[in-house]
């Protein structure tokens, strides 16, 4: 209210100068008076304070008190039987306490209003008890206002408040709505063991000296929002028991949450943590949105559990960062690491898509509980009904992967097309992939059983996609989109460089079967010569990593070359010598010609045992690219030529298979 402009209420004008001030004193007529009670004579005072009883209401808007008057008043009023003041409906608004305003143990039956009221000195209300509604609106506190273990049992009204002193709210009870909306704390605010049972805001709130809520109970919505904390922010061992919600928040400061339990939504969307942020042991038993939320300097969240989600998408870390989460489920989705960052995690399915970092980031699972500094281990009962421990990645799509480590982790259902410098990604541990279907399975007709192998979610979604899929392929992989061997190749090379580069060479196989695999089924870039080749390479050795199928193809080819030898490639009897001479009509010199004559096919029975011992003799000279030096018919010429370019193919596809599997 304007100075310059009069009250709403009958005021007592006393000192009004019409130059100077035109309004004079605010204090409203104390009733069948034309003065307020500090102006009152003291006759009249004396007189109106002997007729009030314990309850009786009062109105003294805009009343100056002093320290006297105030006591003069509460004694008027105080209750015989506790010893302590008891009021009806109290009016203070606009009243000017000047000395200590000490309302200890007083009790408020109807509503009590100091809206816009001015503490000089210190606001005394320990222990006391509003039964109604508590007015404190745009009331300013210079000095200390002591509210511990106060109870407010209706709505407690604090909004544009100002406490210029430290705030004590120690062990109060707040039973109904509390607001304080836009107030400003400029000394630290205490609010230790206090309980809210009902709905809570502190919308835009400032805290400009050291907040603590230790031990706090929150039973109805917390709202926080657009609150600035200049000083520190305890949270210490608070209990939120509906949402809590920090959106638009600002830590200056640290702000602890360590041991914190949110029952219900905790949301901390765009906060920003300017100081460390710390929230070891917390408990969210349902989801923790940090969306948007930036965090200034270094920052450790966790170890704590969330039963939930717990949603980081868009955050942005400026400082190292160490998170410990047993959690359903982690969304990281768009969020900035602009220092190094591990992230260790149980219990969980990860969402890193399009996630940026410049720096080494870890993702790794966490095979035991989580161990404190005092060397408790961390309760898990929030996640009682999850399967397993294990650390399933969701998606890495969009991902710059040149630094990311992977350690432990499930990346069966993970998806990768996309993703970028995916050739220098590390992975360490037991990180696993999906499987082919195992089994043998009928596809038209057919039957088919594939090769095990490590295969990428994209490629289960492909695969069952197909009309003439077989069971066993994962269709439900979320957001998998339209991709095919076109987009899947590049995957499997990049992911086969990154294990080659880390000396992992039988690992990095799988993965060059599956590049293989897509290049072979790639209709659109691949052409039908290059598929055909691939297709016999596969089926030959399995792309050169089958030992067993190439030694099955070069077991075949020799028994094939045996059979055609003994039946059509040894002649019937060794050929023999001939030899003719001419005797020249003057004698004495003789001239021989040796000529060999054709082999011959035998007849009768070509399948003996002797025959067998040769053919097998030229089949395994063949093996080994040699010429067995044996007389062969003209078939069997031809024979011996094609397995001695085949089978030592053969052969070496067996031994490339072999070494793929034991190089490291």
């Amino acid at each position: 209210m304007s100075s310059s402009e009069p009250p709403t209420w009958p005021h007592c004008a006393h000192g009004a100068d019409p130059a100077a001030d035109p309004v004079g004193c605010r204090g409203i007529h104390v009733p069948g008076h034309a003065a307020c009670l500090a102006h009152l004579a003291d006759a009249d005072r004396d007189a109106y304070l002997a007729d009030l009883t314990p309850g009786t209401d009062i109105d003294h808007r805009g009343t100056p008190f002093t320290g006297p008057l105030l006591n003069a008043l509460l004694d008027a009023l105080r209750d015989p039987a506790t010893g302590h003041a008891r009021l009806g409906t109290a009016w203070f608004e606009s009243a000017t306490f000047q000395g200590d305003a000490r309302f200890w143990s007083a009790t408020f039956q109807g509503h009590a209003g100091f809206g816009s009221a001015t503490f000089q000195s210190g606001a005394w209300f320990e222990s006391a008890t509003f039964q109604s509604d508590a007015g404190f609106w745009s009331a300013t506190f210079q000095g200390d206002a002591v509210f511990e273990s106060v109870t407010f049992q209706g709505d407690a009204r604090f909004w544009s408040a100002t406490f210029q002193g430290d705030a004590r709210f120690e062990s109060a009870t707040f039973q109904g709505d509390t607001w304080l909306g836009s107030a400003t704390f400029q000394g630290d605010a205490r609010f230790e063991l206090a309980t809210f049972q009902d709905y809570t805001v502190f919308e835009s709130v400032t805290f400009q000296g050291d907040a603590r809520f230790w031990s706090a109970t929150f039973q109805g919505y917390a709202g926080f929002e657009s609150v600035t904390f200049q000083g520190y922010a305890g949270f210490g061992s608070a209990t939120f028991q509906s949402d809590a919600v920090f959106r638009s928040a600002t830590f200056q400061s640290d702000a602890w949450f360590g041991s914190v339990t949110f029952q219900s939504d905790a949301v901390f969307r765009s906060a920003t943590f300017q100081g460390t942020a710390v929230f070891r042991s917390a408990t969210f038993q349902s989801d923790a949105g940090f969306r948007s939320a930036v965090f200034e300097r270094w920052v450790n969240l966790g170890p704590l559990v969330c039963a939930g989600r717990v949603n980081l998408s868009g955050a942005v870390f400026n400082g190292p960062a160490t998170l410990s989460f047993a959690t359903r489920r982690l969304e990281c989705r768009r969020t900035r690491w602009l220092s190094t960052a591990e992230v260790r995690l149980r219990y969980t399915a990860v969402d890193f898509a399009h996630a940026v970092f410049e720096y080494p980031l870890t993702i790794a699972a966490e095979a035991n509980p989580f161990v404190f500094p005092d060397g408790q281990s961390m309760e898990e009962q929030a996640l009682a009904g999850a399967p397993d421990a294990m650390v399933r990645m969701a998606s890495l799509r969009g991902v710059d992967a040149a630094h990311l480590v992977l350690a432990d982790v499930d990346l069966s259902g993970c998806l990768l097309t996309g993703t970028v410098h995916l050739d220098q990604v590390r992975l360490e541990g037991a990180c696993s992939f999906a499987e082919v279907p195992p089994g043998t399975h009928w596809r038209r007709g057919r039957p088919a059983r594939f090769t095990p192998r490590r295969t990428l979610a994209e490629e289960h979604h492909w695969r069952a996609s197909r009309a003439a899929s077989v069971r066993g392929w994962n269709v439900a992989v979320l957001g998998a989109g339209p991709v095919g061997p076109p987009q899947l190749a590049p995957v499997y090379r990049a992911l086969r460089k990154a294990l080659e580069d880390s000396k992992n060479e039988p690992g990095a196989a799988d993965f060059y079967y599956g590049e293989m695999e897509m290049r072979r089924h790639d209709r659109t870039t691949a052409s039908r010569a290059e598929r055909g080749l691939l297709h016999a390479y596969w089926m030959l050795s399995g792309y050169g990593l089958r030992a067993l199928r190439a030694l099955g193809w070069l077991a075949a080819a020799m028994l094939i070359t045996l059979v055609l030898l003994m039946g059509f490639g040894l002649p019937k009897d060794d050929p023999k010598q001939e030899a003719t001479g001419t005797v020249p009509p003057g004698g004495g010199k003789v001239t021989f010609e040796i000529e060999k004559g054709d082999p011959q096919n035998p007849t009768g029975n070509r399948f003996t045992g002797k025959r067998f011992e040769k053919a097998l003799n030229v089949t395994l000279n063949s093996v080994v690219f040699r010429s067995s030096g044996q007389d062969l018919t003209t078939a069997g010429t031809y024979i011996e030529m094609t397995s001695r370019l085949v089978e030592p193919a053969l052969l070496a596809l067996v031994v490339l298979a072999v070494r793929g599997r034991i190089k490291r």
